[in-house]
């Protein structure tokens, strides 16, 4: 039987981030995925590191934890990153109310500033400025393509912390300090488990016990833009200010959204909100939508992902919206939770359902969990 003292269960964002805080403390680390390569959610994304979206307070402060751990991870592993910010454009009075309560609730956050259309234009050559009210620009958001983030950060570990990671090899049983992978019996002093997937199996009782759900969110990619062209910031409206936690006590907000229900029910129902960013390449990402139950459909609406397009381009130009690619990606959600981490057996820590947010809190939630010191 193989020893060492912690297995991490799943080679995605939230595996990896476990990984690389279990190594920094000396620890010796092997990773189990059981596909060849990370193919789940945490590839399916915007590459969005996304700060402003969270609360003020621990939440806030975990994303900026990890937001240093992606550039200091960027450099080493040498995956590209963008330090772009973020601009959330307002073109109707009650979403510039919105903005405005926002601010004026951070007073003291530095990376924070309303702008002017002109403002805006000299930061974008993609944003909308006819009509345009104003906008929040926010400094701390980055975007890193996940397809080629997610990929290389194994290598990187390996190199340089020693983590050991065995692709292809599923783990079917635990039984602390036992864990059955592979076929092959190993023994952990601590183990990890970070792959949805694997959890519902490992543990079905736990999972159905849960009130876990599922999130289902279609997406689309352009070709590279031609001649080198860029965006600027990440780019998001209106309808994104629903969505994230960060402007939910804005007392606007409830007109706001009733609103959106009242003018176009479509994108409520189907939980849309429209954002879009730039990898390395230039290819332009866009999205998404927001599908909830345990068993998602596997197919695609064409609909969705036409009203994200004409939505977009009410606040974002470019080049070209041809689209080069569709897909969709699943993730786990414990409705006003922001994460669920649980013990089912001594040694033995599940953690799950970062709620869409895996890419902006992964890195600065797993130094908590090894630290024992989860504040949110």
């Amino acid at each position: 039987m193989s020893k060492v003292e912690v297995i991490v269960v799943g080679a995605g964002i939230v595996g990896l981030a476990h990984a690389l805080a279990a190594a920094k403390r000396g620890r010796q680390v092997v990773v189990f995925e059981r596909n060849t390569r990370a193919i789940g959610a945490s590839i399916r994304n915007f590459g969005m590191v996304w700060p402003i979206g969270q609360p003020q307070g621990a939440l806030y402060a975990r994303a900026l934890k990890s937001r240093q751990i992606w550039l200091e991870a960027a450099e080493g592993a040498g995956f590209g990153i963008e330090e772009c910010g973020s601009l959330h454009l307002a073109y109707r009075a009650d979403e510039l109310a919105v903005l405005e309560e926002f601010v004026a609730a951070n007073r003291a956050a530095d990376s924070i500033q309303l702008l002017t259309a002109d403002e805006v234009a000299q930061k974008s050559a993609a944003a909308v400025t006819e009509g345009l009210l104003r906008a929040l620009w926010s400094a701390t958001e980055m975007t890193v393509d996940p397809r080629e983030a997610i990929a290389q950060l194994p290598d990187y570990l390996a190199a340089k912390y020693g983590v050991a990671f065995r692709f292809g090899e599923a783990v079917t049983a635990i039984a602390h300090p036992q864990v059955l992978a592979g076929g092959k019996p190993w023994s952990a002093e601590e183990i990890f488990v970070c792959s949805g997937a694997d959890f519902e199996t490992l543990y079905p009782d736990l999972y159905a016990a849960s009130g876990l759900t599922k999130v289902k969110l279609q997406m689309m990619r352009t070709g590279p833009q031609p001649n080198g062209w860029r965006i600027g910031p990440s780019l998001c409206a209106g309808l994104t200010l629903t969505h994230y936690a960060a402007f939910a006590d804005c007392p606007s907000l409830p007109a706001l959204k009733q609103r959106i229900a009242t003018e176009t029910p479509f994108f409520p129902k189907w939980g849309i909100h429209v954002m879009m960013s730039q990898n390395r390449a230039g290819e332009l990402v866009l999205g998404d939508s927001h599908e909830y139950g345990l068993s998602p459909d596997p197919f695609d609406r064409a609909e969705v992902n036409q009203a994200v397009l004409e939505y977009l381009r009410g606040f974002a130009r470019a080049p070209s919206f041809s689209i080069a690619e569709t897909w969709h990606g699943i993730y786990a959600k414990l409705p006003g939770q922001v994460h669920w981490i649980q013990h089912p057996e001594p040694g033995v820590t599940v953690v799950n359902a970062l709620s869409g947010a895996g890419m902006t809190l992964s890195f600065g939630l797993a130094e908590e969990v090894l630290d024992r010191q989860v504040l949110v």
